[in-house]
């Protein structure tokens, strides 16, 4: 492209060069000889007027005699305009192709070069632009489009990633309840439950190991949902008190580590039963997974709103996570050695929000509390 520009440019200062040259060599053609007899000839012309007596022809011819001169004498600055006026002219010529090069046509080879870079795959090189050119927007926003692909990319990276990560994670914490449903099985086939009351246990195990499997299995099929829009809901009428003291009371089971404070009202409200039961769960085994102190469940209404307070006694979530911790895949700084897939809280957001609620986490001095808030349909206050 630079080659075509210098050619065409040398193309047409040649040509200005010719012309001014032809015209130049035309006022040179005029010969001094035939201007010279031309001028005797009309002095002797002048002469014999005179000598007649008529002179104000004479007078006449004299001054068209003079005009004659002037115009000989003016021929070799008429020589120098012609050249003066090519010397602009090629000068003129290379401003413009100058101009034309400089502002136009080298951005757009830059742009050329830099689309042939990301065609092949180099998205790291930057694309310097000046706004100022006719380019400049262009050139802005396909740099605007290099960094998008660069930053998809380094997303789509982080998310096969984070997959790796939560599949190894999910398939180690499967193989733990299955380890203990092996051995309680071989001692049920050993006949080592050698009382009912054994064998009451080892199948109680068995079955809690069984469910703790189907709810890692139910993790892992909601991080295979491409979205969480795909889970559906199926929300019914339902007194929420009693629903929440009989799911914390499966909850606690054995471990004798929930407390539950049984509110003075019910509360109707609209959810999924089964949706709630999850939230509650996770909530209640983060709790016990890291914070490993009793949990102290409450009911409070406010504004409208019936709002169950999850709380326990540990450590909390360092200030620093907070905005970071309903993300997906998101985990504390404090979660030490311990599984997880990040995906716990998370899904417990999205629920809550289908469910028209919301989900807050707060840090106290001595704990964290998750406090998860539901509109009631209809309340009433015992005793009334």
């Amino acid at each position: 492209m630079k080659s075509k520009i210098i050619g065409i440019t040398a193309f047409f200062a040649a040509l200005i060069i010719a012309v001014t040259a032809y015209f130049a060599l035309s006022e040179a053609d005029a010969k001094p000889e035939d201007i010279h007899a031309e001028q005797v000839i009309a002095m002797n012309e002048i002469k014999q007027l005179m000598l007649s007596g008529n002179t104000d022809l004479a007078a006449e011819k004299l001054m068209e005699l003079q005009n004659e001169l002037r115009y000989s004498d003016t021929g070799g600055s008429a020589d120098d305009r012609i050249i003066v006026v090519g010397a602009v002219s090629i000068a003129f010529v290379i401003v413009i192709f100058g101009y034309v090069y400089f502002v136009m046509l080298r951005p757009f080879v830059k742009l050329q070069r830099f689309a042939e870079s990301i065609a092949k795959g180099d998205f790291d090189i930057p694309l310097q632009y000046e706004r100022s050119n006719y380019f400049g927007s262009f050139t802005w926003a396909f740099d605007s489009m290099r960094r998008e692909i660069t930053k998809a990319r380094s997303c789509e990276r982080e998310a096969i990633e984070n997959n790796k990560t939560i599949i190894a994670t999910l398939s180690h914490d499967i193989k733990t309840p299955i380890a203990s449903i092996r051995a309680y099985a071989e001692g049920l086939e050993a006949n080592l439950d050698s009382t009912s009351e054994k064998r009451e246990k080892y199948l109680s195990v068995i079955m809690r190991k069984c469910d703790e499997v189907s709810k890692l299995t139910n993790d892992l099929f909601l991080h295979s949902l491409s979205d969480l829009d795909k889970l559906k809901m199926q929300p019914e009428e339902f007194e929420l008190c009693g629903f929440i003291k009989s799911s914390v009371a499966e909850i606690a089971a054995e471990h004798n580590d929930i407390i539950f404070k049984n509110p003075r009202f019910t509360a109707t409200v609209s959810a999924d039963k089964n949706r709630l039961l999850q939230i509650t769960e996770n909530l209640i085994n983060n709790s016990r997974k890291y914070a490993k102190t009793d949990i102290n469940v409450s009911i409070v209404q406010l504004d409208g709103n019936a709002e169950i307070h999850f709380r326990d006694h540990g450590a909390g979530i360092p200030d620093e996570d907070m905005p970071f911790i309903f993300d997906k895949f998101y985990r504390g700084r404090n979660c030490g050695n311990e599984q997880g897939s990040g995906l716990g809280l998370y899904i417990v957001k999205y629920i809550a929000e289908q469910m028209n609620g919301s989900v807050m986490l707060h840090n106290h001095s001595d704990g964290l509390e998750a406090v998860i808030s539901l509109p009631i349909i209809n309340e009433k206050i015992q005793g009334s």
